[in-house]
């Protein structure tokens, strides 16, 4: 299913640690340079030779959960509107195209306000300021440069310009030729410091239709947006990172540049460089861009904690699709150690072919098309869940299924898992993902996302040491605290007929 595609930071992790001594030749960890900026920024540098191109990597710890009350989505259109330039990137001439953009957010915030009123909003009105908004939209494009940032990039040999917004992060990369930094510095820092929300209304419609594809129209994203809402009825972690569509279509220039602040907390901001680099030199660039980022004070958002489940919630999502079903449960995020056990069974159940459940429901069985474990969901900064990911093939239904994963389960809970299946399940998640990860883009994303979450870029160093401590034991012990069924969350989605 798609829905599997997630990070999986600490399985990567744990091969970035092998990586980093078998391909490279040194422990990875004592070779990374660690600094904090005057102003609070974290930069973190590893010189790899290898070719003479570099990975650049942004990343903000500001995602999905730091976003106001109706304002859901913000985070994610934020990271569309960075992408529009900046006062000097992206326009023939500012100080004009400014008085546009100026007359655009007035009209375009006075419709809002009409529309809002529902059936009392009068319609005349609305059919004139949509055609005022369009004109002016017409004259400001006379003055927009569209796609400068990525034509500048393109240009200068860049590759893998991408920006990426997820509940707990939002995360800006690139990787160019190794004497482009200062082009990349110059760049991101005004960017960081001078954006402008060019096309807002056009690009806020462009987000509104995104969502209509993944949930609206997508069965596995509105299985999987159902699931989450169920799941949690408190932590904003039930909320979609592309927004409620009511939000939405309310976010002003005023709610992006809420999440715009926090982008721009310097205690929230990591800065990762990997690859044909001098360090000093590297750092003094980044300093005389970055460090014009003035110092704030990190004001953390107050997220309320989701209260402990105490009884099974079902729910059933009617689409004209192919069965399919999620199911859940609470659990501890990292680096707790419960966490790590969690990885291990994660891999003792769906980690390969022959794995527990894959093997039991996809292949002997043969009631299921695709079985699916994945530890983490939604995301790591805030308690999180295991969750279980299926698809039953006809003319098996998803009743039959979860009776069956539940049975595995059970198994879990009653029986210590073997030395040769514990042993293969640890080979498993040291070796995972190794070959996508010999790379300088993949290991700054890795550095800059422990660092950015956790604090510090080594916990990956105790990884490997905590997943060969865990004991059947502890599998049975977790597996009894958090594979309940008052901690269970189930969320099916049905045809509502009988039809294949």
């Amino acid at each position: 299913m798609k829905l599997r595609n997630v990070l999986k930071p600490v399985i990567i992790l744990a091969c970035l640690f092998l990586i980093g001594n078998h391909s490279s030749g040194f422990d990875l960890k004592e070779k990374v340079l660690k600094t904090k900026l005057p102003n609070g920024i974290t930069v973190l540098m590893l010189e790899r030779h290898l070719s003479p191109t570099v990975s650049l990597y942004i990343s903000h710890r500001v995602g999905a959960v730091d976003e106001g009350k109706g304002e859901s989505g913000a985070a994610h259109f934020l990271e569309h509107m960075m992408f529009k330039g900046t006062t000097t990137i992206g326009t023939k001439n500012y100080v004009a195209e400014k008085k546009i953009l100026d007359a655009i957010e007035k009209i375009g915030s006075t419709l809002d306000k009409e529309k809002r009123k529902g059936q009392k909003a009068e319609q005349k009105i609305i059919q004139e300021l949509s055609e005022k908004l369009k004109k002016l939209q017409d004259r400001g494009k006379e003055y927009y440069i569209p796609n400068e940032i990525d034509r500048l990039y393109t240009e200068n040999g860049g590759l893998d310009m991408n920006a990426s917004t997820g509940q707990d992060l939002t995360t800006y990369h690139v990787s160019l030729p190794a004497n482009k930094i200062e082009l990349w510095a110059r760049i991101e820092s005004d960017r960081l410091l001078n954006p402008v929300f060019r096309e807002f209304y056009s690009e806020r419609d462009v987000v509104m239709e995104e969502r209509r594809q993944r949930v609206e129209a997508d069965p596995d994203g509105k299985l999987y947006e159902t699931f989450l809402k169920t799941a949690y009825k408190i932590h904003p972690y039930g909320r979609p990172i592309l927004g409620l569509a009511e939000d939405i279509m309310n976010l002003s220039t005023v709610s992006l540049k809420k999440i715009l602040k926090k982008y721009r907390t310097p205690e929230n901001i990591v800065i990762a460089v990997v690859g044909d680099i001098k360090p000093e030199k590297t750092l003094a660039v980044i300093k005389k861009y970055f460090g014009k980022i003035p110092a704030g004070k990190n004001t953390k958002s107050v997220i309320p904690a989701e209260p402990s489940q105490t009884g099974e919630r079902r729910v059933e999502v009617k689409f004209d699709a192919n069965p399919m079903m999620i199911t859940g449960f609470h659990k501890p995020n990292a680096p707790a150690r419960d966490d790590y056990v969690f990885d291990v069974i994660e891999t003792i159940l769906t980690g390969s072919r022959t794995s527990r459940l894959y093997n039991h429901l996809v292949t002997n069985l043969q009631i299921a098309k695709s079985v699916s474990a994945v530890n983490g969901i939604p995301a790591t900064r805030y308690p999180n869940l295991f969750t279980i990911f299926a698809q039953p093939r006809y003319p098996h239904t998803n009743i039959e299924l979860e009776e069956k994963i539940l049975q595995e389960i059970e198994k879990l809970k009653t029986q210590l898992v073997s030395v040769d299946e514990l042993t293969k399940a640890k080979n498993k998640i040291k070796m995972y993902y190794i070959q996508h990860l010999d790379s300088n883009s993949e290991i700054a994303s890795i550095l800059s996302y422990f660092e950015v979450l956790l604090g510090d870029y080594k916990y990956f160093s105790d990884y490997l040491d905590n997943i060969e401590k865990v004991t059947a034991e502890d599998i049975l012990k977790a597996a009894n605290n958090y594979l309940t069924k008052e901690n269970r969350t189930t969320a099916f989605l049905d045809r509502g007929d009988n039809n294949p």
